[in-house]
């Protein structure tokens, strides 16, 4: 449905125009993001001030903008004292036109050329529903109109979100502020590729960050940081997180991202300016790619009715290793070359924030010629607070090399291992770890007795 009227164009862009004033655009812009959908907007503008008790409009700024988190800060000497705040955002569209021209006159050009003028009284079901100067009514099907003209933007519509403003000032002509606040609908994750070798002893290790902007505002030229972390957020009151973040804007490197520790949390700051556009998903490298060695490992997982065993790639996140940078959560796809040169997709899995010096496991999936069997071979109770259960673990691998794989059992109670044909490790009060070696195009067998009480 198209809009067209000369008096409702010249209201636009008249509008437009009051936006791009410069006094109401940011000179400074800076940007916080953080994991949670959530961002802190701080921005320098320079304001137009009025000695005395009046009204300023503030437009160009973020559509989910959470109104009660504004703060406002008047650069050098003076003061103005924000009495009011109103936050409008009832933005001009066909329907919410079409809604306020409710019961009075629009003219109606159909794609034949008929022009119908009358009163609207409904604009539902694919159907405007219009009462004619003889008082008859006329249904006109929406698909097959041309456009809809009314004689003005209706009043309380608005083109873009505004904050209007209530000040006593005592300032008179311009001056710089600093405002800023909290927004919804703009997130940051990480990405990762890792490159395996041929050898699967060594991975190339690239970072990305990507930011998801649905805020309804663009960020032109912003200084960029992002924090790693599960802040704690209070439904209705966030006044902690702003505090906390207006202490974050330190000066950045020139180059891509630096890291430092910031409360309990990371923060990463990008040494450049950078334009995050509304509707846009922006990918920025997060570190230069590192090469670090790898341990391969068979996981199988010993419970009835699974066959599948996985395959891991586990690496240290240390200096030593090329690495040692605090890794923020994020999902991670590993790759290898093929004989021909042409990078495979192999798996992908997810790693929460990582520490550094601390190992990161990603499951690639489940090897291919390695199957798994377990049995309960006996169970039998020794008291009526002890019970013993025989288990027997049958692996096949059909590779034509040896391998080890890391049979894992999880039991629940005060237990013990009172026999096994293996060595075992216990991991922690509910697991137990058995390492088996098969030889090429062997079969393997685990047994042992767990006492639980």
């Amino acid at each position: 449905m198209q809009l067209a009227k000369p008096t409702l164009i010249a209201a636009v862009a008249a509008a437009l125009v009051l936006a791009l004033v410069p006094s109401l655009l940011a000179d400074e812009v800076a940007l916080t993001v953080y994991n949670q959908n959530l961002a802190l907007v701080r921005e320098t503008r320079g304001l137009d001030f009025k000695k005395g008790i009046n009204e300023m409009t503030l437009t160009d700024v973020a559509a989910s903008i959470d109104p009660t988190s504004v703060h406002f800060k008047l650069a050098g000497s003076g003061n103005v004292d924000l009495l009011e705040q109103n936050y409008q955002y009832d933005l001009v569209s066909p329907d919410k036109i079409l809604q306020k021209y409710l019961g009075k006159r629009v003219d109606v050009v159909m794609k034949n050329g008929d022009v119908f003028s009358g009163e609207l009284l409904s604009s539902v079901g694919g159907f405007l529903t219009l009462r004619m100067p003889d008082g008859s009514l006329r249904l006109v099907n929406s698909a097959e109109q041309m456009s809809v003209t009314a004689p003005s933007l209706p009043e309380g519509l608005i083109l873009v979100p505004t904050l209007k403003w209530l000040i006593d000032s005592e300032v008179d002509g311009k001056k710089d502020a600093e405002i800023s606040y909290l927004t919804d609908n703009i997130s940051w994750h990480a990405e990762y590729i890792a490159a395996l070798d041929k050898d699967d002893k060594n991975l190339q290790l690239s970072g990305w960050v990507s930011l998801d902007n649905r805020s309804g505002k663009t960020y032109r030229d912003a200084k960029l940081k992002l924090v790693a972390g599960d802040i704690q957020r209070v439904k209705d009151e966030d006044a902690y997180v702003r505090a906390v973040m207006y202490e974050t804007m330190a000066k950045a490197p020139a180059a891509g991202f630096e890291e430092k520790t910031f409360f309990e949390y990371h923060l990463y700051t990008l040494g450049r300016k950078t334009t995050v556009a509304d509707n846009e998903t922006k990918q920025v490298s997060l570190f230069d790619p590192a090469e670090t060695p790898v341990e391969k490992v068979y996981r199988y997982v010993a419970q009835e009715g699974n066959t599948d065993v996985g395959v891991v790639v586990k690496f240290k996140n240390s200096e030593e290793n090329n690495l040692g940078m605090p890794l923020p959560a994020g999902k991670i796809r590993v790759t290898k070359a093929d004989s021909d040169g042409s990078e495979e997709f192999l798996g992908e899995d997810r790693i929460d924030h990582t520490p550094r010096n601390e190992e990161v496991e990603i499951k690639v999936g489940n090897a291919f010629d390695i199957v798994g069997e377990t049995a309960t071979m006996e169970s039998r109770r020794i008291s009526d607070r002890v019970r013993e259960n025989t288990m027997q673990v049958k692996l096949r691998n059909r590779k034509t090399e040896a391998v080890t794989v890391m049979v894992q059992y999880n039991v629940y109670g005060d237990w013990e291992i009172t026999q096994s044909s293996h060595e075992y490790e216990k991991k922690n009060a509910r697991l137990v770890e058995f390492p088996v070696q098969i030889a090429a195009d062997k079969e393997a067998v685990l047994n042992f007795t767990v006492r639980i009480r």
